[in-house]
């Protein structure tokens, strides 16, 4: 396996497959503007014109030291034997689906054998197989798997982003990289307000960046701040005053669907609520 970094954005990778020459769904070309420090993610976030845009800024961002390194470690040394011989991403997870949705899912972070192997937010592990399963039961997705960035998975008046977006060790990402990933998620919901009528929040951490999204957006948020729970529900306002319904789901880690603690069943009612 062959290992080179990017001349532009410094990104290691396995394969040749940097920005913008030929990784099925890429956003990103050569030209795409690189943040490499919390003023710049604020100031590319912001200034993105549309999802297109803001997809492909975030897939090349470097803002966090850590996470940058942790991502590429294990895209080039530390894959797990089933995926050896696979190309992997090694970038931040771009945001999925229909760009126009009225539905959006904010998710924790990419996982390191997931997302951060195929480029696809929920692809390619086991909390994926059970969102895209419950969306294809509610007909959001059209099909039950996703596997790959390529498989041709189209995902209906639905898009997925998540607040953290590289794969953070552990799966837990510091307060400081939440924090600098935050303006992300902010244009995401901004982009998104004047048709969004719904929000799923999977997890705490997506329920509590959801609500600080919205309210430095100005948007109307209930005081005091609703607390998470699995069918925890609360109305949001758009500046316009339209509602937006916010749901929180425990999230569709194994950690969860192993141990029953979210079943189908209570995954597909939070999803029928939005």
């Amino acid at each position: 396996m062959t290992v080179r970094r990017h001349p532009v954005t410094g990104q290691l990778f396995s394969s040749p497959v940097p920005p913008g020459t030929g990784w099925p769904g890429d956003p990103a070309t050569p030209d795409t503007p690189v943040a490499r420090t919390p003023a710049e993610v604020e100031l590319l976030a912001g200034s993105a014109a549309d999802v297109g845009g803001l997809d492909a800024r975030v897939s090349v961002c470097r803002a966090c030291p850590r996470l940058v390194e942790w991502r590429e470690t294990v895209a080039t040394q530390g894959r797990r034997a089933s995926f050896a011989e696979q190309p992997y991403w090694g970038r931040p997870g771009p945001g999925f689906g229909d760009p126009t949705a009225e539905v959006l899912v904010v998710g924790l972070a990419p996982a390191a054998n997931g997302t951060n192997r195929t480029g696809r937010m929920f692809t390619g592990d086991r909390s994926g197989d059970w969102l895209y399963a419950a969306l294809h039961r509610a007909g959001y997705a059209s099909q039950p798997q996703s596997w790959a960035s390529g498989d041709g998975l189209v995902l209906r008046n639905l898009r997925i982003v998540a607040a953290v977006r590289c794969a953070p060790p552990g799966n837990k990402p510091t307060t400081a990289e939440k924090a600098t990933c935050a303006p992300w998620l902010d244009r995401d919901l901004e982009l998104a307000a004047p048709r969004v009528r719904s929000m799923l929040a999977l997890g705490a951490i997506g329920w509590d960046a959801a609500l600080g999204a919205a309210r430095r957006l100005g948007w109307q948020v209930p005081r005091p701040r609703p607390r998470f729970g699995h069918g925890a529900e609360a109305v949001l306002s758009v500046p316009d005053g339209r509602p937006v319904r916010l749901v929180g789901s425990y999230h569709v880690s194994q950690q969860n669907t192993f141990t029953g603690k979210l079943t189908e069943t209570m995954l597909d009612a939070v999803i029928a609520r939005l």
